[in-house]
């Protein structure tokens, strides 16, 4: 297991050579986006603890967009967030009750480009092992983690499809054992796993 300054380090080689944005539509190039389109400012955050857990959520199944799907804890920026590291750190305490004192930010990655027009920025931060989570009924059913070497190997990595919107669709998966991650949080994942060896 690497020491919490080796993941540190990890971490830290992702955010600098991440110098590319990711899109819903990267295995997707045919797709063709209304003209004109707006995208909303969003963040997400991607916590690490310190021995190499990756936290995740598992979406409320009630919720009208993306239910029971994995996510980082995250959303929309607000007009009283001063930054998107506010927006994301904000999120985390309300959906999974993160105390965002405890978190050490490292730094941010390129913009997501999403389906449903969000520009979504992944802010990557450190925290403690001893954390106690709180999901917020309402948005969260489930927090868990999954060992950060297991979606920083890119070889973990499929790719799939469906049909959407008359089409198929492709889009990358890292399956961890009963959680099926895809969508954007698999794209952004996956574009950390190809820099991480750099």
């Amino acid at each position: 297991m690497p020491s919490p300054e080796d993941l540190k380090k990890k971490l830290c080689r992702c955010i600098e050579n991440a110098a590319q944005a990711t899109s819903d539509f990267d295995l997707n190039p045919r797709v063709v986006l209304p003209e004109g389109r707006i995208l909303k400012p969003a963040a997400v955050l991607i916590a690490v603890t310190e021995s190499g857990q990756l936290i995740l959520t598992k979406r409320a199944a009630h919720l009208k967009h993306h239910p029971g799907q994995i996510a980082f804890a995250g959303g929309r920026k607000d007009d009283t967030d001063r930054e998107l590291t506010h927006t994301a750190l904000r999120e985390a305490e309300e959906e999974i009750g993160l105390d965002p004192t405890r978190a050490t930010i490292l730094g941010q990655l390129p913009c997501h480009d999403t389906i449903t027009n969000y520009c979504v920025t992944p802010i990557v931060a450190m925290v403690p092992d001893d954390l106690t989570f709180r999901p917020e009924p309402g948005e969260v059913d489930e927090v868990f983690t999954v060992p950060l070497r297991h979606v920083l190997t890119p070889a973990n990595y499929r790719i799939e499809s469906r049909d959407w919107r008359g089409q198929k669709r492709y889009y990358y998966t890292v399956p961890y054992g009963p959680y099926y991650i895809w969508g954007a949080t698999a794209r952004i994942l996956r574009a950390m796993a190809e820099v991480s060896t750099e």
